[in-house]
């Protein structure tokens, strides 16, 4: 295959476990970056934006409790407010995502990684 395929990735979520074992079983062994432990910082996060072809609250994780105390759901919030807020609080990030390249996808369900290895 050649290109890197690097997983941001939360071993305590079943989705993020699921992908990675969906990618190893087909003999992938992607780069693990473990998001809460090494966040993206703002350029990243607009990389990984890019890359999934969405905005960024399309990945915040709307049920978690930072969602609501930062009042995240204020539609008036720019881009750049959720993103910073996405660095500050990376448990925000929805997870996992897969990068391939120029590409990247969200593996909610875990199977729509494989998007990727087409």
């Amino acid at each position: 295959m050649g290109e890197t395929i690097t997983i941001y990735h939360n071993p305590r979520c079943s989705k993020s476990r699921e992908t990675l074992k969906l990618l190893e079983a087909r003999g992938i062994e992607p780069e693990v970056v473990e998001y809460l432990k090494t966040p993206p910082d703002e350029k990243t996060l607009r990389a990984l934006l890019k890359k999934l072809g969405i905005g960024p609250r399309e990945l915040l994780r709307k049920r978690e409790k930072e969602y609501k105390a930062l009042g995240l759901d204020n539609p008036d919030l720019d881009d750049a407010a959720l993103i910073r807020a996405m660095v500050e609080h990376p448990r925000l990030i929805e997870r996992p995502i897969v990068v391939r390249g120029r590409r990247a996808v969200i593996g909610r369900p875990p199977e729509k990684v494989l998007e990727l290895l087409q």
